[in-house]
C-alpha cells in the first residue's frame, strides 16, 4: 500500500524483454537513491511493482503482460522520468490517501492552464470510471495523490501546486501526455457493495 506522496523521481536507464518474450524488465536509477531490498514493493508512476534486482543507485522491476496492457510502462523510453514511492509501514504518516498501485485506466491530458503559480490539469479517461470520481475526493495520477476539483463524464480537473510539479514528473506533462490513473479504493468498495441494491437499467428488447 502507498500514500501517493512521491519520494523521488527516477529515470528509466534501460528496457529489455525477458526470455519469455512477454515480460519487460526496466532498470531505474533513483534520485535520491532509495533504500530498497530484493523483493520490496515500489510504486513506479503509480504502478505497484517488485524490485527483482537492487544495486546502490538503481534497481530493476519486471512488468507482466497485464501491466503493460493496462498502464503506460510499456511505452517508457530510456531517459523517461518516473515517480517513485516505497510501500508504507504501520508507522508511516498517511499524508495523501490510500493508494494500492493497481492502475484502473490510462488517462490523457486534454489541457493545461496556468493559474498564478499553480497549473490546472484537465484529464480525459474512459467514462465508465466516472462513478468512482467524487468532487473534492482523491485520485492518484502517475502515483501522485491529488484532489479532484470537479468532474464531468469521462473527464476530471485537478490542480497541481508548484511543489508537486517540481517534486514529481507532473511538471513535465503536456497536452496529449498519457498518465496512469488509480481511483479511490473506498469509492470502488462502496460501489461494489451497493451494486446489488441499486435499481438496474431495463434490458433492451428487440422487436
Amino acid at each position: 500500500m502507498f500514500t501517493g506522496l512521491v519520494e523521488a523521481v527516477g529515470t528509466i536507464e534501460s528496457t529489455g524483454w525477458e526470455a519469455d518474450g512477454s515480460t519487460l524488465r526496466l532498470w531505474i536509477a533513483a534520485s535520491p537513491p532509495l533504500e530498497l531490498k530484493l523483493g520490496d514493493s515500489i510504486a513506479v508512476d503509480g504502478v505497484c511493482l517488485t524490485a527483482v534486482e537492487v544495486e546502490s543507485e538503481r534497481f530493476a522491476v519486471q512488468c507482466s503482460p497485464t501491466t503493460l496492457a493496462l498502464t503506460t510502462l510499456g511505452q517508457m523510453a530510456v531517459g523517461t522520468p518516473v515517480n517513485l514511492e516505497r510501500s508504507v509501514t504501520p508507522s508511516t504518516r498517511l499524508g495523501g490517501h490510500i493508494v494500492l498501485g493497481h492502475v484502473d485506466a490510462v488517462g490523457t491530458v486534454e489541457a493545461l492552464k496556468a493559474t498564478g503559480l499553480a497549473t490546472e490539469l484537465y484529464l480525459a479517461h474512459p467514462p465508465e470510471f466516472s462513478r468512482w470520481v467524487v468532487d473534492k475526493g482523491s485520485v492518484a495520477v502517475n502515483g501522485v495523490s491529488l484532489t479532484v476539483v470537479d468532474k464531468q463524464p469521462g473527464r476530471l480537473h485537478i490542480t497541481v501546486i508548484p511543489h508537486t510539479a517540481q517534486a514529481t514528473n507532473l511538471g513535465r506533462l503536456r497536452a496529449g501526455s498519457r498518465v496512469n490513473l488509480e481511483f479511490d479504493v473506498l469509492a470502488k468498495y462502496v460501489a461494489e457493495l451497493l451494486a446489488p441494491y441499486l435499481p438496474q437499467a431495463p434490458a433492451s428488447s428487440e422487436t
